[in-house]
């Protein structure tokens, strides 16, 4: 007797993702008119400009499927990051990639080693390909723990994927940590070094990937995405560079149109607007330290960020506090689905909306 349609085992152990609350359901839900969403990541200084005219003028041309190929777009950035054109890659969104790596990679039984609190999208589709999730724990500091990574690899490990900086913490790998770790692991393993927030980083010590990539290495994807420092995660375009091999593996199985008419022409002007990134990069900076002097002065512990966004530790009562903020029209991510039940991620947003999630935040801590 027939039990009906049955869905393949590798959906049974996703949980799904679940991104920021939008703001209308907070409306609706609170009877509010006034909300501010600070759980996504989102750049508060809007779109690029030159991305924004670039769109506009390109909305004659949607009668038209998009080039599959990419072609200008990629060869946009392959000149501006100054890598050949056969070592770029593009997709709707990061995520796309992520999901095209997982296709083209893993099989049943094949072990995904992560770190415990990650970006879950790596979680999602690795289990979708019935691979085995090995999990490594955060370092003291909540970093990635890149030699508890290495020390996880056994003949079945196929994809290894560093956040750097790391999503949910904040927190960055150094250049000389990510170097011997290239070269602890073995050759047949790709490892994947996703850089979302690359743009934001401050620090010297940040690695420059994309050596790797022109040096030739073979085992080396590096991932970007024009949704956050650009601000156009709205229109949904990610990208990637690895060696020529890898990226001709991802053209063979990934949707023929992916990239739209508007992401593509979005994402070449958004190369081209340097000045929208600076002030993007430096609001950014500067309501980073705003949080931080508050978190002191509320007593606050935090991880120090390379991103727009910090992560907070509360305690207990983190998912209470983030419930009690949502009354207030301030909407940000909980972290229990990044194992971190006791911490609070906010997004770095304009000044005022800064502000405004302290003064709540003090409300409800009757600090």
């Amino acid at each position: 007797m027939s039990k009906g349609i049955q869905q393949q085992p590798g959906l049974d152990s996703i949980k799904p993702y679940i991104p920021g609350k939008p703001i209308e359901d907070v409306k609706r839900e609170y009877g509010l008119d006034d909300v501010i969403k600070l759980a996504s990541n989102e750049n508060p200084r809007g779109v690029s400009p030159k991305a924004l005219l670039a769109m506009k003028e390109a909305l004659i041309r949607l009668n038209h499927y998009p080039d599959g190929s990419g072609y200008e777009f990629r060869s946009a950035l392959a000149k501006h990051f100054d890598v050949s054109m056969e070592q770029v890659a593009i997709g709707n969104g990061a995520d796309d990639l992520i999901l095209e790596l997982s296709m083209a990679y893993l099989e049943d039984g094949d072990e995904v080693v992560v770190s415990r609190s990650s970006f879950p999208m790596y979680d999602i589709y690795a289990s979708a390909m019935r691979a085995v999730m090995v999990k490594t724990p955060l370092t003291h500091d909540l970093g990635i723990d890149l030699d508890a990574m290495a020390q996880a690899i056994t003949d079945r490990t196929k994809l290894i994927y560093v956040c750097n900086p790391n999503n949910p913490t904040g927190t960055m790998v150094s250049a000389d940590a990510v170097d011997a770790f290239i070269h602890r692991v073995p050759e047949n393993v790709l490892i994947v070094l996703d850089e979302a927030y690359a743009e934001m980083v401050d620090s010297n010590d940040y690695p420059d990937s994309l050596a790797y990539v022109r040096e030739g290495r073979k085992n080396v994807f590096v991932l970007r995405t024009f949704s956050k420092v650009y601000g156009l995660a709205g229109i949904r375009i990610g990208y990637g560079f690895g060696h020529p091999d890898i990226v001709a593996t991802l053209f063979r199985i990934k949707p023929p149109f992916n990239v739209n008419v508007l992401a593509q022409v979005a994402g070449m002007a958004a190369l081209q607007d340097a000045d929208f990134v600076a002030k993007s990069v430096s609001d950014n900076k500067a309501g980073r330290e705003y949080l931080y002097s508050e978190f002191d002065r509320l007593g606050i512990a935090y991880a120090p960020s390379h991103t727009n966004f910090v992560l907070m530790k509360v305690g207990g009562k983190a998912l209470e506090v983030q419930q009690e903020l949502l009354k207030r029209g301030v909407i940000i991510r909980p972290c229990g689905g990044y194992d971190l039940p006791e911490h609070l991620r906010v997004s770095i947003g304009a000044m005022d909306q800064n502000k405004r999630f302290i003064d709540a935040l003090r409300g409800i801590l009757g600090r």
